[in-house]
């Protein structure tokens, strides 16, 4: 792929580099400066970053409303301070208790829908401009503050001995540290974050992302279907295409009508914005919506820089 490109490349994280590392990598080997993701990875987990490249890189806070798809195992009998196999533990090891499927069924009831979660000691969450895993390491008490999570659907199964199998899809911020964690405490033996591994974001799945290590050391060997182009890229929400006249007004800055539009919109919800030929152009928030007359009204929030320089020749 050419480092002109502006979309989205789908990479299979491996356990050890940290996912600011496969960024920093991407640049150097694109030769491009403007990569970012849509969702850390802690360096033990593996699989799927979603990275931005050129001008994507302005749809990165829009993409986080996907929702993500993880598989991996909990290893229970104890749990530890990162809520992972990277911390101490917590205290000695507890019996773990007979896990029956009626067990599982109750786990995944009560571990289903949305809830309120709290972050791992250890993580990147900020308090006051620090981090926790900052004040952790400090020995300075950490926040709790919980935050309402969504889990899609979660299935669990006993992998091993002492281990529980888990594929869970979820909203974006959910942390599977804890929710692991979670699970030890509700079996009352404790449990920690075994591994892990990101299998899909929104419509995009792992099996086609490249390797981090062809990225870093050979991106000629790049596949194509490792690389989604603006035209083909799904946002999390309603679509809209304009016409020339609209398109014009909506690259200068003006509220457009759009008639005959398709599916439901929320008036201050996003709207993704195309051309007639399907290219995303950039993304607005509904104004109004007329049901009957299927008419939205759409600001615009952000256009595409380039498209907007041909709106206005």
């Amino acid at each position: 792929m050419s480092s002109s490109h502006n979309g989205f490349l789908l990479v299979d994280k491996p356990v050890g580099p940290t996912s600011h590392d496969v960024v920093q990598a991407a640049r150097r080997a694109l030769k491009e400066r403007r990569i970012g993701h849509t969702g850390t990875l802690d360096p033990a987990a593996t699989g799927l970053l979603l990275l931005c490249i050129g001008k994507a890189t302005r749809l990165q806070q829009y993409l986080l409303a996907w929702e993500k798809t993880y598989e991996g195992e909990i290893r229970l009998g104890w749990g530890t301070t990162t809520y992972d196999s990277e911390g101490e533990p917590l205290g000695a090891p507890r019996p773990v208790p007979d896990v029956t499927r009626d067990v599982i069924s109750e786990l995944s009831t009560r571990f289903s829908g949305e809830f309120q979660q709290l972050p791992p000691p250890y993580s990147a969450k900020k308090a006051g401009g620090r981090k926790f895993y900052e004040l952790a390491r400090a020995g300075e008490e950490v926040p709790r503050e919980p935050k309402r999570v969504h889990v899609h659907s979660i299935e669990l199964e006993i992998a091993a001995p002492g281990r529980l199998g888990f594929k869970v899809t979820c909203s974006s911020g959910t942390y599977l540290r804890s929710l692991a964690h979670d699970i030890g405490e509700g079996l009352g033996c404790g449990g920690h974050l075994a591994s892990l591994r990101r299998v899909r974001i929104g419509p995009w799945r792992v099996e086609d992302a490249v390797s981090a290590e062809t990225v870093a050391n050979r991106p000629q060997e790049i596949e194509p279907r490792a690389f989604v182009s603006l035209a083909s890229a799904i946002l999390p929400f309603p679509e809209v295409v304009l016409n020339p006249t609209a398109l014009d007004h909506f690259a200068h800055g003006q509220e457009v009508a759009v008639r005959e539009a398709t599916g439901s919109f929320t008036p201050g919800s996003p709207v993704a914005v195309r051309d007639r030929s399907g290219e995303l152009i950039g993304v607005g928030v509904a104004v109004a919506f007329l049901a009957r007359a299927r008419t939205v009204n759409v600001a615009p929030r952000m256009v595409l820089a380039e498209v907007e320089a041909t709106a206005k020749s």
